[in-house]
Formats: C-alpha cells, sequence, structure tokens
C-alpha cells in the first residue's frame, strides 16, 4: 500500500511537471506568433508609406524637369551642365516611376489573390451554417472562423464528423493555393476548463494541433506552411459576460496571408 502511495505521488508530480513545461512553450510559441503578426503589419504599413514616398519624389522630379525645360526655352539653347542634369532627372524619374508601377502591379495582384482565395473558400464552404463559419477578408489576409459548435465536442479536442468534412474542403483549396501560408488559432472562453486539459491555455492549443494533425496527415496540406497556436480567453471577439458571447469566442480562426516576398525584396526590406 505504502509503495502504491509512493508511485502515485510520483506520477501526479511528473504530470505536473510536464503541464507546466507545455503551457509555457505555447506560451512562448504564442508571443513569438504575436510578434510575427504584428512585424507583417509593419512592413505592411512600411511599404505603404515607400509608394507614397516615391509618388512624392515623381512629382518632385517632374516638376524639375518643367522648370529645366522652361528655363532652357527661354535661354534658346542648352549647357552642357545643363543637359546633364536634364538627362539624370529623367533617368531617375524613369527609374522611380518603374519601380512605382511595378509595386503597384504587385499590390495589385495580391489584392486580387486575396479576392480570389476568399471567394474560392467561400464557394467550399457554402454549405455549413453561417452562425458556424464565415470567411471574410481583413489586412490583406483572408480569415475563416469556425465555431466551437462546428469543430468540437464541449471541453474537447476531438474534431468531430462535421468539422473533418469542414476541413477536408478547406485543405482541397489549400492545396490548389501552395503560396498561401496557414495560421491556425485556438479560442476559448473564459470559463475555466475541467477535466482532462489542464486550463483553457491547454484546451486552446490542443485545439489548434488537433486541425493541423488533419490537415497534414489527413489531407496533405504541406507542414512548413503551417502554424498552430493557442489563445485561450485573451483575444475574445464578444464579451464573455453571455452565453451568446461566451459561444462566439470558442472558437478557431485559420488564417491565410498571400506571401509578400517579392514586394519585400523590391524594397529591399
Amino acid at each position: 500500500m505504502k509503495k502504491t502511495l509512493i508511485f502515485i505521488s510520483v506520477v501526479i508530480l511528473f504530470s505536473s511537471c510536464v503541464a507546466k513545461r507545455y503551457l509555457k512553450q505555447s506560451q512562448m510559441e504564442t508571443a513569438t506568433l504575436r510578434e510575427d503578426s504584428s512585424r507583417l503589419a509593419d512592413q505592411v504599413t512600411s511599404l505603404n508609406e515607400k509608394i507614397a514616398s516615391l509618388q512624392e519624389n515623381i512629382k518632385d522630379l517632374t516638376a524639375k524637369i518643367d522648370a529645366l525645360n522652361n528655363q532652357n526655352s527661354q535661354l534658346g539653347q542648352q549647357t552642357t551642365e545643363q543637359q546633364n542634369q536634364l538627362t539624370k532627372s529623367k533617368e531617375t524619374l524613369q527609374q522611380q516611376k518603374e519601380r512605382l508601377e511595378h509595386l503597384q502591379a504587385l499590390l495589385e495582384q495580391q489584392k486580387k489573390q486575396s479576392e480570389e482565395l476568399k471567394n474560392k473558400m467561400t464557394e467550399a464552404l457554402k454549405g455549413f451554417n453561417s452562425n458556424d463559419l464565415s470567411v471574410y477578408q481583413k489586412n490583406g489576409k483572408v480569415y475563416v472562423r469556425l465555431s466551437e459548435n462546428l469543430l468540437f465536442p464541449s471541453g474537447s479536442a476531438v474534431v468531430n464528423p462535421k468539422g473533418i468534412d469542414a476541413l477536408s474542403k478547406l485543405a482541397a483549396v489549400l492545396n490548389l493555393n501552395n503560396d498561401v501560408s496557414v495560421n491556425i488559432e485556438g479560442h476559448t472562453d473564459s470559463i475555466p476548463i475541467r477535466g482532462r486539459f489542464k486550463d483553457n491555455w491547454d484546451l486552446s492549443t490542443a485545439r489548434a494541433n488537433a486541425i493541423v494533425r488533419i490537415l497534414t496527415n489527413n489531407y496533405k496540406v504541406d507542414p512548413a506552411r503551417v502554424i498552430a497556436s493557442g489563445h485561450s480567453y485573451y483575444e475574445p471577439i464578444e464579451s464573455n459576460e453571455t452565453p451568446e458571447g461566451r459561444a462566439k469566442n470558442r472558437r478557431t480562426e485559420i488564417i491565410l496571408s498571400p506571401k509578400l516576398d517579392e514586394m519585400y525584396h523590391l524594397l529591399g526590406m
């Protein structure tokens, strides 16, 4: 009897240490993902600022060229220095115009790709209740929001058959759009979890990981494209003070981000 009690105590202590280490790792991964998301938002802002700066430069150069042309017309002839200055200004103007046109074309392409991806996802998932699944765009990304009711039994991280059906349709679109990164976020309400999970962090992370495994193992989505994270109840979309609000907060968000590598390379970012 004494040996049995000692054995049980050791198992409980070991489980507690593993849970704490898992929670710490999950929190570190979540912090890293938030930094990546913030960095992407900063890069998009920087991109827009650079485009505005290029437009101002083109405007200034155009004014200078017009001034030089007017000056030369008044003088009736061009000096060598004036000719060189005019030629250099025209070359710089042409380069910046070409760069701006390239950037604008890339932005339009990215916007078009994002819109097409949203439409494909909407079409693929149109058979599901709008209260359980929605597709929308935000900050150049496509969001697929799935309710707990669609994916999981209460307090569980095992995806139910209807949820698997939704994920199969989503994976089919992802496999036809290989240049899109996939970020899967698990969210809960603020009610403390009871049962096999230590807390809401544990549950939200387990649910995100469960979806990753289905997408990558069952439907062969490239694992290198996928990131999973748990956010517990710290990013609610509704108040946790009402049952309706808590139901909406118990969700999984699959965030699809078209790659912007070419734009960043063009800008030297």
